[in-house]
């Protein structure tokens, strides 16, 4: 690590440590804000059904080969490629991480700072007295269009972000994640038995749960596809930089099931509490896009008792299960400042939360805030780009890496360094090597057709 002192790099102090803090950065806005949005505009179940086929058959083997580089070069996304194949072109992947983590942080900061300006809302009683579903779209267009509170909102998530990533992985990351976590999935688990209970739910959950399949097409794939890996925190080199502060003995398959059933049940727990709602209280399509969270959950709590003290936790836990995801997405280029740049924890995290917070003020304003970067949906056009088409090709691209260039004796060792039976190993050096580079080479083929037609 080029000199670089192993406590300024840092590691998980256990276990359960890092399935929380691995869990925390693939729980977040990408379960509840995105999934719920994406699965309303692309198809309802069928959605679904294609997206969970996606986390069990390609993210866990992506997830799991990551892990795998992390954890054997003890290092970061660019350094792990360029210690397995010194001096060649391969810590490309790395760097195209790199790239993917900090756009995507730019943009999803903006979201999380949505999410303050709800938090502020409730405390101050906006929801109050039983809103309807028109009230709840206005009050989420005037906010999202102001955009003096959404760059203010915006720029606290940031501040919040860089200050505990400079506070190191212990007492920073792990720190915030492994109480915090458990709790945002009890609170979630309440409101998806309480929208179940709404007058009129059972069309939302048959929206949800019972599939047309002749919705299914090429867009429904790609974007299902492009979900489960935004949610799963794989193809940007995330689970590469928390795999690096493994210890040997852990198991990085239960580790990597832990994460990947965790992420999806809190997803599909997000579903079940927007469409039965949509459904109970009209007013509301469920293709309604980004505004689709923050126009339904408040109409959740004006209607159930003690409704603005749940709105209050809910949307404090929303804020930190995004931050969970915004701090594994800039310890990625942190890291890589550190152990390649022999730059200090606290110079990386200032220096490129700056940099992120520059990058995100036009998806800031893309949302009404300046007519220019709304008329281009900046923010958009930056997630089909980052969230889809590049995660699809970093995915791919660690797939070849471990399954062909790396060969699979080496990553098979460092699997059963913690797990020496490791049952499943023919079945994920399959996935590895030919189902899951098939699957993806064939998604980025139509990805271009999908997009523009």
């Amino acid at each position: 690590m080029n000199g670089q002192d192993q406590n300024q790099r840092g590691h998980w102090g256990s276990k359960l440590a890092f399935i929380f803090a691995a869990t925390g950065s693939a729980i977040g806005l990408g379960n509840i804000w995105r999934f719920p949005m994406v699965v309303g505009k692309y198809g309802g179940a069928v959605f679904v059904f294609v997206y969970i086929l996606a986390v069990a058959l390609v993210g866990f083997t992506v997830m799991l080969a990551e892990m795998t580089i992390g954890r054997h070069t003890q290092r970061n996304a660019i350094g792990a490629f360029e210690k397995i194949k010194p001096r060649t072109p391969w810590k490309i992947i790395g760097a195209l991480g790199l790239l993917t983590s900090i756009c995507i942080l730019s943009y999803y900061s903006v979201i999380a700072g949505w999410a303050v300006g709800y938090f502020v809302k409730t405390v101050s009683g906006t929801f109050k007295g039983g809103i309807t579903s028109q009230l709840s779209e206005q009050i989420y267009t005037n906010f999202v269009s102001n955009p003096l509170m959404t760059t203010v909102c915006f720029f606290a998530v940031i501040g919040i972000t860089t200050f505990i990533i400079s506070k190191g992985v212990q007492s920073g990351i792990e720190r915030w994640t492994k109480i915090l976590m458990p709790v945002l999935l009890l609170l979630i688990l309440y409101l998806a038995i309480k929208a179940l209970t709404l007058p009129g739910a059972g069309q939302g959950v048959s929206f949800y749960l019972k599939p047309d399949f002749s919705k299914l097409n090429g867009t429904v794939v790609l974007f299902a596809f492009g979900q489960a890996f935004f949610s799963l925190s794989i193809g940007m080199g995330i689970m590469i930089t928390y795999g690096s502060y493994i210890s040997k003995s852990d198991n990085l398959v239960t580790s990597a099931g832990w994460v990947s059933f965790s992420d999806t049940l809190v997803a599909f727990l997000a579903g079940i509490i927007i469409f039965p709602t949509l459904f109970a209280i009209p007013g509301i399509e469920p293709t309604a896009g980004p505004g689709l969270v923050f126009k339904v959950f408040p109409l959740i709590f004006s209607k159930i008792p003690g409704g603005n003290f749940f709105g209050i936790l809910f949307f404090t836990l929303l804020l930190v299960a995004a931050i969970t995801s915004t701090i594994s997405l800039l310890e990625v280029s942190v890291a890589y400042f550190i152990d390649e740049r022999n730059w200090s924890r606290k110079k990386a995290a200032y220096l490129l939360g700056g940099f992120a917070f520059l990058l995100g003020i036009p998806s800031a304003l893309s949302s009404g805030g300046m007519k220019l970067f709304t008329d281009i949906d900046f923010m958009g056009k930056f997630d089909i780009i980052f969230a889809n088409i590049s995660l699809a090709v970093g995915a791919l691209l660690i797939c070849i890496f471990v399954g062909w260039i790396w060969g699979i004796k080496k990553p098979v060792e460092e699997v059963r360094s913690g797990n020496p039976r490791f049952k499943i190993r023919l079945l994920w050096l399959f996935s590895l090597k030919f189902f899951s580079p098939i699957v993806l080479i064939i998604i980025l083929i139509f990805i271009k057709k999908i997009i523009t037609g």
